[in-house]
């Protein structure tokens, strides 16, 4: 299937609740473009340059997700663009988008990555810590971003069970900390081999790549 129609299969089956995520890391701009013709609007990358190169040749209405882990010394060259963060992880980097978001005059929108899988791998701040996080006077004195929701990855496993327990864990966490929390509307959780369950367990948004741009060539 080409990436048109993978895209139309996505728009089918997805509910109108929930926001694709077109996962585009190392591939060329003629595949986003092919995507973007067919009318997505949304990409995800987990490579800062490769993004921003990316940003500097595509039309301005592309809405561009950083979806990897962020090193805080490469936050300036996403700042005047970068439309969501998924995965904040730590005080010192939300401080720093917050910088770089104030000298661009811009409010930047965040998610807290919360670790829910079992692999060491996986970054991720646990639920006390980002409980604490997000009433912290510390929090408060950012004015530049904003943190609207939450992420996380499962364990990169068959067993489907695990994976929805995984999901439900970080369902009930959004849940509890949105009561305190009136601007969290984004559960950012499920990629290409397990956003069905992710989506079946409360997902408002999946970050899908290689079911709609075929597998990557590292």
């Amino acid at each position: 299937m080409t990436i048109s129609e993978n895209l139309k299969k996505f728009n089918k089956e997805l509910p109108n609740d929930v926001t694709l995520i077109a996962v585009s890391k190392t591939k060329p701009v003629s595949d986003l473009m092919e995507a973007y013709n067919a009318g997505q609007r949304i990409f995800g990358e987990n490579k800062i340059q490769e993004m921003e190169s990316k940003w500097q040749e595509m039309p301005k209405d592309v809405q561009w997700h950083m979806i990897g882990h962020v090193q805080r010394n490469k936050v300036k060259y996403m700042a005047p663009f970068v439309s969501l963060i998924h995965a904040v992880d730590s005080f010192k980097l939300l401080k720093e988008i917050n910088k770089e978001a104030k000298k661009n005059e811009r409010s930047i929108e965040c998610l807290l990555q919360i670790k829910i899988a079992e692999e060491d791998s996986k970054f991720g701040m646990n639920e006390a810590d980002a409980a604490k996080f997000l009433v912290s006077k510390e929090l408060k004195t950012l004015q530049n971003v904003k943190i609207v929701g939450l992420m996380g990855m499962a364990t990169f496993t068959e067993d489907k069970k695990q994976i929805s327990e995984e999901f439900q864990k970080l369902k009930k966490i959004y849940d509890q900390f949105k009561i305190q929390n009136s601007e969290f509307r984004i559960l950012s959780m499920g990629m290409s081999g397990d956003y069905k369950i992710a989506i079946e367990n409360g997902s408002t948004m999946v970050r899908v790549g290689s079911a709609i741009f075929g597998e990557r060539e590292y």
